[in-house]
């Protein structure tokens, strides 16, 4: 039975990565994460000696890069840290990956853009993060390329699955709030954890290396989306759509957000018959599993 190693297996997607290679029967997952638990290895990414340790010890088929630091705002003052979870951990991940032959599936983001396209980014395209956030990731992209031998690297965005994000805030707000405002100049694509999980899983099984984009299909705004959100859910709370300067006048963020971050899943259309769902349908089965 070959063995993965997850890391960040407590997070949202460490978890949609346990559900879908756990259902097969055809793995043994090694998790780890920052924090001892049940079945969980405690691991720090950013010391290289202990991953080196735990990788030869374990000498797995492939190790699956879930863990990162993602609070945007806090990185613009938290930049060390920043660097070590989003850089040095990758490196350290990729160097322990061709110590063993394993093959190493890191998950990047749409924030290594600058955000100021006007038609979606592919794999090809230049990159320019403008965020704290965005460079450390940038700069573990280059790390894995850099160390490991075989690798994927998938970037996505706007993810949500099983934990805090996006949508569970929205249906909070909707339960004591009769409308929320929303920014609706901010562009994107809303990813279901559960269908990343499978392209990772499809990619993990092939020898097709390299950088990948990995979104939902479709694109759209922070306020549509609750709307969408809130419609499935049969909630009656009106979404005001604002901009973002509206919005963080009153709600100051320190990171900038990107205006326009829709990914075009370019080289996997480009080089396998994988497809995501599109995003509605994605957000449907999501909240019908939630309710």
């Amino acid at each position: 039975m070959d063995k993965i190693i997850v890391t960040g297996c407590n997070g949202q997607l460490g978890r949609a990565i346990n559900k879908e290679l756990g259902a097969t029967g055809k793995y043994e997952l090694v998790n780890t994460d920052v924090f001892e638990g049940e079945g969980i290895i405690p691991l720090d990414i950013t010391d290289v000696d202990s991953v080196v340790k735990l990788v030869k010890d374990v000498n797995p088929k492939a190790i699956i890069n879930c863990a990162a630091y993602t609070a945007v705002d806090k990185q613009e003052s938290d930049i060390d840290l920043s660097y070590k979870i989003n850089a040095i951990g990758p490196r350290n991940l990729s160097i322990a990956s061709s110590e063993v032959g394993a093959k190493l599936v890191h998950v990047s983001t749409d924030y290594v853009f600058a955000g100021n396209a006007s038609k979606p980014y592919t794999e090809f395209d230049a990159t320019g993060p403008v965020s704290v956030y965005g460079k450390t990731k940038l700069a573990g992209e280059e790390f894995v390329k850099q160390f490991a031998r075989n690798y994927f690297i998938i970037r996505t965005a706007w993810l949500y699955g099983d934990g805090k994000n996006f949508v569970k805030t929205m249906l909070k707000l909707s339960e004591n709030h009769d409308e929320v405002s929303v920014v609706n100049d901010q562009l994107g694509n809303p990813t279901s954890t559960t269908e990343l999980a499978k392209a990772i899983h499809y990619l993990m099984n092939t020898e097709n290396y390299g950088i990948f984009h990995g979104t939902c299909e479709g694109d759209t705004n922070w306020a549509d989306f609750t709307e969408e959100i809130f419609r499935i859910a049969g909630k009656k709370t009106k979404v005001n759509h604002v901009s973002t300067a509206e919005y963080q006048a009153k709600n100051p963020q320190s990171a900038p957000r990107p205006a326009y971050s829709i990914l075009e899943n370019y080289m996997l259309k480009l080089t396998t018959d994988f497809m995501f769902a599109d995003w509605h349908d994605a957000i449907e089965q999501y909240i019908k599993e939630l309710v």
